[in-house]
């Protein structure tokens, strides 16, 4: 029986750890959770790159472009790979048709291709060739080829953190350059065309 003169707080404790428990293994839920958001967050932002583009460090800088053969958007045409651009300086441009931020640099690609020494080379991030085939005809087709990299293994292998992302390959197939982000005129102009230069006269 209960003792008559257990004080009220002697009472209280056992109730008062069982609040506690159930308030840190709340807590543990919430935890994990919160940096599931987070990281959700990140992916969402990090897919969908707004803003300037920007010169972001990369571990494939001065290594071969990843090997591939993908089918191109273009239907009828062989698979590309790099081995068929050896030879040539290009500019490999990840986008997708689902890309918001692909838009903003799109016209800049459409006049940059217009130069007859700039070998502009898509990479369609994880799309579908339909989606592909009518974003380009609705903006006008920049590319002298466009790879579909569907289940984004390319990318990956690219270390693409989002869409668009731009790489510069000189004529070994060396990666030189990676632009994360829209490419703005200026960048165009003071850097990625001088060192295209540079790469064409090597």
């Amino acid at each position: 029986s209960a003792d008559p003169h257990a004080s009220a707080d002697s009472r209280r404790v056992p109730r008062d750890r069982h609040l506690h428990a159930v308030t840190m293994l709340k807590k543990r839920h919430l935890i994990p959770l919160a940096l599931f958001l987070a990281l959700a967050s990140t992916l969402a932002v990090g897919l969908q790159r707004g803003g300037a583009s920007q010169d972001i460090p990369s571990p494939l800088i001065g290594k071969p472009v990843p090997a591939f053969s993908l089918s191109q958007v273009a239907e009828g045409q062989e698979p590309l790979t790099p081995q068929a651009l050896q030879g040539k300086v290009w500019v490999f441009n990840a986008w997708a048709s689902w890309c918001t931020s692909c838009r903003i640099e799109h016209p800049l690609l459409i006049e940059l291709a217009k130069r007859s020494d700039v070998v502009l080379v898509g990479l369609n991030y994880q799309d579908q060739r339909p989606a592909a085939q009518k974003w380009l005809t609705r903006y006008g087709d920049p590319f002298r080829y466009t790879v579909l990299d569907l289940d984004g293994r390319l990318g990956m292998n690219l270390g693409l953190v989002g869409v668009p992302e731009t790489f510069v390959i000189d004529k070994k197939g060396i990666i030189r350059r990676k632009f994360a982000g829209p490419l703005t005129a200026k960048q165009i102009e003071t850097e990625l065309l001088p060192l295209i230069k540079k790469l064409q006269e090597a």
